[in-house]
């Protein structure tokens, strides 16, 4: 087999993964020389001269001229007498030249030269295909279901290029069937051995975001900012907007004329319940803001340690808690801060601190009897330091104390 011949058998190769000439010419000049190595134990006696735009290379042999008889390594020395039958002009000592055609390099050097070819294009496409998705990690692909396993999907883009799709990252109700195409981001792209693995997820907040720049205009020209997403996916999400220009709404230009916008999102999140809020700096409007359409009577904020205590009406506990807690728990995600509820009940709705007891310490319910704190609502109503003030206990204890009593109003 030719030089040519030999080329021109990995140009199928080249084609189908997109291999520029002068790369594929540089993996054959390094298959080359790891050849050598293996044949010679080094590649520092031969130079390779690879020609990109003829498609073609030359192996040359750098042997030294001894005289007759004194030759230890034919393949790097040369007798004086056979080096003159070339050029009766040498001499002993200098270096004398040849070109190794590939034939003679035999072939069972030549099936290996071509496993090495092979072995090494494919550790560039790998290479190549690592660079190309690590720079898109956090951006949407389209891929087509080709696997359904138990514990992942097998996707595969219009490329070829595979996607893996965990089980973990999969919307609750996602429900595939091969042939289908679906959508979500990349998530990671790491080596799995010498092959490139492509995380994907439907269920990283970073999905919904690009969902909604493929959505929204404004989002994707910057006059609407995504200041933060959080979700539970398939289940709930909440996302915080704004907008640089006072005149725009950046709620009613999220959710679209009877929530046009936002369908087209919602439905490939399996109808995912999406609330659009506006962002403040002010963060007890933000918290009231997450908290959704509820009566909040008074927010007391702690922005040292991040917490809020929102006070509502009995009856509004279960929306600001929402099913599951998921309401709350998102609200908690969206502002930065640990959201508790205190729920402000009539005198009917007071509880005698004498039912505290399994929970409590008789001696602590005595001490707050002495100063006629006698039901949880009393307690509860005065603030810590108050507490402090009126009877012997430490602000441990009465933080204790104050936080079982939440609790069983909570309940």
């Amino acid at each position: 087999m030719d030089n040519i011949a030999l080329i021109e058998s990995f140009g199928d190769f080249k084609d189908e993964k997109g291999i520029s000439k002068i790369d594929l010419m540089a993996i054959i000049e390094d298959s080359l020389k790891t050849l050598l190595r293996k044949r010679f134990d080094s590649d520092d006696h031969f130079d390779v001269i690879v020609n990109p735009d003829k498609g073609d290379f030359q192996i040359f042999l750098n042997k030294t001229i001894v005289e007759d008889e004194m030759s230890e390594d034919d393949d790097l020395e040369i007798e004086i007498s056979e080096a003159k039958k070339i050029d009766p002009t040498f001499e002993v000592g200098e270096d004398f030249t040849m070109e190794i055609p590939v034939a003679q390099l035999g072939r069972r050097n030549i099936l290996t030269l071509k496993q090495i070819l092979a072995t090494k294009l494919q550790e560039h496409n790998n290479a190549m295909l690592y660079e190309q998705f690590r720079d898109r990690i956090g951006e949407i692909v389209v891929g087509e279901i080709h696997h359904i396993r138990h514990k992942h999907v097998i996707l595969l883009d219009d490329e070829g290029n595979e996607f893996i799709l965990p089980k973990e990252n999969q919307i609750p109700s996602d429900f595939f069937k091969k042939g289908e195409n679906i959508r979500a981001i990349v998530e990671t792209v790491d080596f799995k051995g010498s092959k490139p693995q492509i995380i994907i997820s439907r269920t990283a907040p970073k999905f919904l975001e690009k969902l909604l720049e493929l959505e929204i205009p404004e989002i994707q020209d910057g006059t609407i900012m995504l200041k933060k997403v959080v979700r539970i996916p398939g289940e709930k999400a909440k996302i915080a907007v704004d907008a640089y220009d006072d005149r725009i709404d950046p709620v009613g230009a999220c959710v679209g004329v009877k929530g046009s916008r936002i369908h087209g999102v919602v439905r490939e999140l399996k109808n995912e319940n999406i609330d659009v809020i506006q962002w403040s700096k002010n963060p007890e409007i933000l918290v009231k803001r997450a908290l959704g359409n509820v009566t909040i009577n008074k927010i007391d904020i702690n922005e040292n340690s991040s917490y809020a205590l929102v006070y509502t009406p009995v009856e509004e506990i279960s929306k600001v808690i929402g099913k599951q807690g998921q309401n709350i728990r998102l609200a908690s995600w969206l502002t930065g801060y640990e959201i508790d509820v205190y729920r402000e009940s009539s005198e009917d709705d007071d509880v005698d601190l004498r039912e505290f007891n399994d929970d409590i310490e008789q001696w602590i319910l005595d001490e707050f009897k002495k100063v006629g704190l006698t039901t949880a609502k009393s307690v509860l109503d005065k603030d810590t330091e108050s507490l402090l003030n009126m009877v012997d206990l430490e602000e441990e204890t009465i933080e204790d104390v104050k936080r079982i009593l939440r609790e069983e109003f909570e309940d």
